[in-house]
């Protein structure tokens, strides 16, 4: 009996070897079994499962490398410092600050946000709505030339371009005239693209201080899952003024022969904002930069958030509150507080993702709702860039038509990389999380829960201009789709279970 490795005919080994290794087999069966569904959803405990039992030593030996989205001990306590830091710094110990009158969703949204986040939500902002990648990356080379004591920089993927050169000179321009800089840059999502050793060199040369997050370098005992990652989007000025959404710091077609080759152009959402949300976004980079470093910006941290007092809460002065989620948090807390402002729906939900995975739990909320009677919009890439993520959403598309939710397909070449929520006509969800696991679960991530009609209404005129580009997908012609494209999707599917 051949349990294992079907490749291999055990007739042709040795005695004892066939005997070691099919008793090895049953023992790994074994051992997972009991060990391997501990405090993991079911759907992901299954797949590694199926993966290990059909593949018993490759699966194991994946589920070693991929299967577990811990981080390091010692990044989780810096991140308990900063959280405990940044609560008892702030008065009251209140979830939202100043006295606006909110709704009742709104207003428990942002209690759930405080007790697993730390930060408060909080009037007093301005945002502004960047459209165009390229521009907008010109446009913080600028307000970096005008900072006077402090530029913190944290992005997932960054490169040395044509289009990038203006911003890293910029930096190095603040760095030379005594401007604090700190940049942060995730390894694994920088590494691959173009003049990678030439801009980590441009950087050594001019000695700004930077650092990788969550490196990946075993040989100097830096080791975690490697595709656990920090995909988050910040930059802070002078503590007054910020950036942050969905945009990478790299020339929109990502300067990948492929990209090039296919005409791919990445079309993101990202904003700039004034007010007190500048100070729990440099909270988020100041906690990232301490992770990464052990060195606590304290100089250049102001923990301190104070309420603007303004009862009526106007139109023109927004409330937000910044939403960091991923591993150095309470599980899964930007999915807990998507599924509960879909769940307090009245009118309309609006959902813009270019990975549309669901989870079981959102799955439901989201077919809920439109089975409820709740017009409920759903924007996505028709193609993307990556093939097993844009395949595997698709396999839920019918049983989301089948509900009522509408689809609109963004189509190609443009990867539409945008990624927002709105919620009725008062609540909006904007930043660097898709909505799939990897960023549920595995992804540090960075968004901005803001409570603002003026900003509905702006993202609604965002959507609207994305449908008018889009094809609406129609359950009549979704469900004739050829054979072959349900079987792949359905295969891919399956891996999502296992990210």
């Amino acid at each position: 009996m051949n349990l294992s490795l079907p490749f291999l005919n055990l007739a042709n080994l040795p005695d004892w070897l066939s005997v070691s290794l099919v008793v090895i087999d049953i023992l790994i069966r074994l051992t997972v079994i009991f060990w391997l569904p501990y405090n993991r959803k079911p759907v992901v405990a299954l797949g590694w499962l199926m993966a290990i039992f059909y593949i018993p030593y490759v699966g194991l030996l994946a589920f070693l490398v991929f299967g577990s989205n811990l981080v390091p001990k010692h990044r989780l306590s810096r991140q308990r410092t900063m959280n405990s830091i940044i609560k008892d710094a702030i008065e009251g110990d209140e979830a939202v600050l100043g006295s606006p009158v909110l709704s009742e969703p709104a207003r428990v949204a942002a209690n759930l946000n405080y007790k697993l986040g730390a930060l408060p939500l909080i009037g007093g902002n301005s945002f502004e709505l960047r459209h165009d990648n390229n521009a907008a990356l010109l446009e913080i080379a600028e307000h970096i030339d005008r900072a006077r004591t402090y530029v913190h920089f944290e992005f997932y993927i960054t490169g040395l371009d044509a289009t990038t050169e203006p911003l890293w000179d910029a930096l190095i321009r603040a760095h030379q005239r005594g401007v604090a800089v700190h940049v942060l840059i995730d390894h694994i999502g920088s590494r691959k693209y173009p003049r990678w050793k030439e801009l980590q060199r441009k950087l050594n040369q001019a000695g700004v201080p930077w650092h990788l997050m969550l490196p990946l370098k075993p040989w100097k005992g830096q080791w975690q899952r490697p595709d656990l990652r920090n995909h988050r989007k910040i930059v802070v000025i002078d503590g007054e003024m910020a950036f942050t959404g969905s945009q990478n710091a790299i020339d929109r077609t990502y300067n990948l022969p492929k990209n090039l080759r296919k005409g791919l152009e990445w079309k993101d959402l990202s904003f700039f904002c004034t007010g007190p949300v500048v100070h729990e976004l440099n909270a988020v980079f100041v906690s990232d930069w301490y992770a990464e470093t052990k060195e606590l910006l304290l100089n250049e941290i102001d923990a301190d958030i104070e309420a603007h007092e303004d009862p009526t809460q106007d139109s023109q002065r927004p409330l937000a509150q910044i939403v960091p989620s991923g591993p150095g948090f309470e599980t899964e807390n930007n999915l807990r507080l998507i599924n509960h402002l879909i769940y307090n729906a009245e009118e309309r939900i609006i959902i813009c993702s270019p990975y549309f995975v669901p989870e079981s739990t959102l799955l439901q909320a989201l077919t809920n709702m439109a089975l409820s009677g709740i017009d409920v919009t759903l924007i996505v890439c028709e193609k993307g860039d990556q093939f097993l993520p844009i395949m595997g959403q698709r396999s839920y598309y019918e049983e989301l038509l089948r509900s009522g939710v509408k689809i609109q397909q963004y189509p190609g070449p443009t990867v539409l990389h945008s990624k927002f929520m709105i919620v009725d006509d008062e609540l909006t969800f904007i930043g660097s999380s898709n909505m799939d696991p990897r960023s549920f679960a595995l992804n540090f991530e960075v968004s901005t829960f803001i409570v603002s009609p003026s900003m509905v209404k702006e993202l609604e005129q965002v959507a609207q201009e994305y449908i008018a580009d889009c094809k609406r997908l129609r359950y009549d012609e979704w469900i004739y789709r050829p054979v072959r494209y349900k079987v792949m999707e359905n295969v891919c599917r399956l891996w999502s279970a296992l990210l």
